[in-house]
């Protein structure tokens, strides 16, 4: 997906020292969350945000601290809604992504922090961690230096930056220790921790299309439909689609459709439970026929129909329907 990560405008003017920023009507229900994400570099800051980013937050990267008590009032003058006339900024939940990349900028963000709190909101500060030898290890995987590595070996850069986060990782509100974590287990202790609301839906696109024109490139699953009679040899139905209740009827109703559904819909489930534990949260269904035209579409809107929980969002697409 896209990233919305932009830094504001570096001319916009934060509140002077001394003086508070206005507050922003409505209640505290209406004010937006606000989190800063830092830690240690190499201990999976971009895989948190990207997180954070897919649960609805708006991440901003590398965001000079003194710049966060500007974003938040831009919030309340740019909020979802404001078009409509409501107040605050219900939902609106904003991550900033702070690291030793912002130099000077980087010792500001106590201050920033506490700054937001006269907006009467209460930053969160999510710190992650992780031990030497982990990072050092994902630092010689990546062939990247260290940031404070200068020409010093990796590991000063390490101690480096430890001392240097040493007082925000004690006044974190979160701490996540990534050593023993793989990017899916992150992942989902991030969607757990702020994703309100628990686990996400995998996101399932079921897609029926036609052979004739070529294999979906998108593909995660290709099953064959052109074992079923073909509806385009009934003339009453030749000229009608999988769309319409007569030719559902009629592929639904040959006596190797249901067993066909029933094993594919048991074997997609298994799978599905495997997406989750590995935190993969899309993928494409894609079932074909000739032409895309009758089989397929009449089996991809049972099958979408079939596997639809609350833990697993449909969307049925027929990607050749109309070609004919």
């Amino acid at each position: 997906m896209g990233h919305n990560r932009a830094v504001p405008d570096s001319k916009s003017e934060s509140p002077t020292p001394g003086e508070s920023p206005p507050a922003p009507a409505g209640t505290a229900a209406d004010r937006p969350e606000v989190l800063v994400l830092t830690g240690m570099s190499g201990a999976g800051r971009s895989t948190a945000a990207n997180a954070l980013e897919d649960l609805g937050w708006f991440v901003v990267d590398n965001m000079p601290p003194s710049l966060l008590p500007r974003m938040v009032e831009l919030a309340h003058q740019t909020r979802p809604g404001a078009m409509e006339g409501d107040s605050g900024a219900a939902g609106l939940r904003i991550a900033a992504v702070a690291d030793v990349r912002g130099g000077e900028f980087f010792g500001d963000l106590q201050a920033a922090l506490r700054s937001v709190e006269v907006f009467g909101i209460e930053p969160r500060l999510v710190f992650l961690e992780a031990d030497d030898d982990t990072l050092v290890r994902r630092f010689e995987s990546s062939r990247r230096p260290h940031p404070l590595q200068g020409d010093g070996r990796l590991v000063d850069g390490i101690a480096a930056e430890r001392a240097l986060l040493a007082s925000l990782r004690e006044s974190a509100d979160l701490l996540i220790d990534t050593s023993p974590l793989n990017v899916h287990q992150l992942r989902t202790r991030i969607e757990t921790a702020l994703g309100h609301g628990g686990a996400r839906p995998v996101q399932i696109t079921v897609m029926s299309f036609g052979f004739k024109y070529g294999l979906p490139v998108d593909a995660d699953f290709v099953a064959d439909c052109r074992f079923l009679p073909n509806p385009y040899w009934e003339p009453e139905l030749r000229q009608l689609t999988g769309e319409d209740a007569v030719v559902a009827q009629y592929v639904l109703g040959q006596p190797d459709a249901g067993p066909f559904l029933d094993a594919y819909e048991t074997a997609l489930r298994i799978a599905l439970e495997g997406y989750r534990t590995e935190n993969k949260r899309y993928a494409t269904v894609a079932l074909g026929c000739t032409g895309g035209k009758h089989r397929s579409v009449a089996l991809s809107v049972e099958l979408g129909r079939r596997i639809a929980s609350e833990s697993v969002s449909i969307r049925v697409v027929h990607r050749d329907l109309g070609r004919e």
